[in-house]
């Protein structure tokens, strides 16, 4: 083969253009610390480096972003059950206070006085919030649990409910009434000119009674529909509204007695009988349609709890209407909030009002309260009589004159009525003393679950931070270049480069002319 020196210069050409090539690629490297600044330089390792990145910004996603919120929100969950358990507990230890019998009316008072004040904290807790999203009100984390002062801006009649109550047999519960009769009223100034009472005249009858879960009803009569087997309603039963001041005294054995006041169906032995008869199982449902419009700041919202049509009076002052978790007559399902915290692994962080925050906490407050002041009448009554008797005592009254007769009589009957009622509230103070435990075995299930959560969001986070360095490790072999190896490459080819180009300036310095 003849080789000219034209072959010899493309030759040296073409291999300093590579030399240079090659330290571009090196120079490259070093700048950007990177094995490949395109696709093409090594599909292989930008295929890796796709899925290593895809891998690395999803854990990045999971730890740094959705791991931290959900730790931040079973936290906020987690203080806030604990002050209600310290708030439960507390309200048991009033409550144990009030048990002793020895307490007077005015002692007693003062007890109802802090455990309702308790009782507030305990509903207020319900709106805690984490970066404006209430923690424990399921989907809806822009509504409250309870209402606020602006509930008392509507205009009278808004916002109205219609609630659905779905309960069991088991809901229903009995209480002690007791009957005084003329005592009612009655004081030192009327006492000798008011009708004679005698101890037969004052009843005590314990009555069956469904508490709904609000009280200040419309007159309008619920609704009591008994579901059969197939979720069919089956109707039962008449409900009549109160027509006195004192509802429980119209119940007889055949009444059932809407009180809308109290928010209360009472029943006597025959209906309620009937009632159960009607059942197919105490696991049967009993649905109770009911309207509450008379609403006030602390009360909870009944689209937290209940299937129900909300009406209030939109700024337009036209009413606007929307139905609530319809699907609660067919299938209660909690709306349970889930964060994605690792391939295919969701955590649950919410926990929701029905675990915790029962109706029947205020409820029995309501209760105290109306047997409290039922006892305070009865006992000023009662004083009232025992200052009129000794008055007669001191003028030296006989025993046997028919006004003194008339007035022992009236302060035997209500020292017995006095006895019956102080009797039923140490009773109820009792049953707050069990209740309230068991709200606090709830809060206390609640704190336990959020903790466990709280325990695996732990073990998850563990994880996701080791497997996040692993993928980032992976990346770095991947992708990064050696920083000193490329700095030895690099130095070798500029030598190459400079001895290439030396040995070819000595071989082009002779050419075919110099001979002619």
């Amino acid at each position: 083969m003849r080789m000219t020196n034209k072959i010899m210069q493309n030759n040296s050409l073409y291999n300093i253009n590579n030399n240079k090539l090659l330290q571009d690629k090196l120079s490259t490297q070093m700048s950007t610390q990177k094995k490949i600044t395109r696709p093409s330089d090594d599909p292989i390792i930008a295929i890796r480096a796709l899925r290593l990145r895809t891998n690395v910004s999803e854990l990045t996603q999971f730890y740094d972003k959705n791991v931290k919120d959900a730790d931040s929100w079973l936290t906020v969950t987690g203080k806030a059950l604990s002050t209600v358990a310290d708030v439960l507990t507390d309200m048991s230890k009033e409550a144990n206070k009030a048990a002793n019998k020895e307490k007077g009316v005015e002692d007693l008072q003062i007890i109802l006085g802090q455990l309702k004040s308790l009782k507030d904290e305990f509903y207020s807790t319900g709106n805690m919030d984490y970066a404006g999203r209430y923690v424990f009100t399921g989907y809806r984390t822009t509504t409250p649990l309870s209402f606020t002062k602006e509930v008392e801006e509507q205009p009278e009649g808004y916002p109205s409910y219609k609630i659905t109550e779905q309960v069991k047999i088991d809901a229903f519960d009995t209480i002690n009434y007791t009957d005084i009769g003329d005592l009612d009223g009655l004081n030192k100034n009327n006492c000798k000119d008011g009708s004679a009472v005698v101890e037969n005249d004052i009843t005590n009858t314990d009555i069956h009674r469904l508490r709904l879960s609000y009280d200040k009803l419309t007159n309008d009569v619920p609704v009591i529909n008994i579901m059969d087997k197939d979720g069919n309603p089956v109707p039962y039963g008449t409900i009549t509204a109160a027509q006195s001041d004192d509802p429980y005294s119209e119940v007889g054995a055949n009444s059932m007695i809407f009180v809308p006041e109290t928010g209360e169906i009472l029943m006597g032995d025959t209906a309620y009988a009937s009632l159960e008869a009607a059942l197919d199982s105490t696991d049967t449902e009993i649905r109770v349609t009911y309207t509450k419009n008379e609403w006030k700041n602390g009360d909870l919202r009944p689209e937290h709890y209940f299937y129900c049509e909300g009406t209030t009076m939109g700024k337009d002052d036209q009413p606007k209407t929307v139905t609530y978790n319809k699907d609660y007559l067919d299938d209660y399902k909690k709306q349970t909030i889930e964060y994605d915290v690792g391939y295919n692994q969701k955590i649950q962080v919410n926990t929701t009002a029905d675990e915790v925050f029962t109706h029947s906490l205020d409820r029995d407050m309501d209760d105290l309260e109306r047997a409290l002041n039922d006892l305070a009448k009865i006992d000023t009554t009662k004083e009232d009589l025992k200052k009129v008797l000794d008055e007669m005592e001191e003028r030296n009254v006989s025993e046997d004159d028919a006004t003194y007769v008339k007035v022992k009589n009236q302060y035997d009957a209500a020292k017995k009525a006095y006895d019956y009622i102080r009797e039923n509230v140490h009773k109820m103070f009792e049953k707050t003393i069990s209740d309230t435990q068991g709200y606090l075995d709830d809060a206390n299930v609640a704190i336990t679950d959020n903790g466990t959560r709280s325990q695996r969001l732990d073990l998850i986070e563990n994880r996701l931070m080791d497997q996040k360095t692993t993928f980032q490790t992976l990346q770095s072999e991947n992708e990064d270049a050696d920083i000193a190896e490329v700095a030895i490459q690099l130095t070798s080819t500029e030598l190459t480069y400079n001895a290439a180009l030396m040995a070819t300036g000595k071989i082009m310095q002779t050419s075919l002319m110099n001979y002619i």
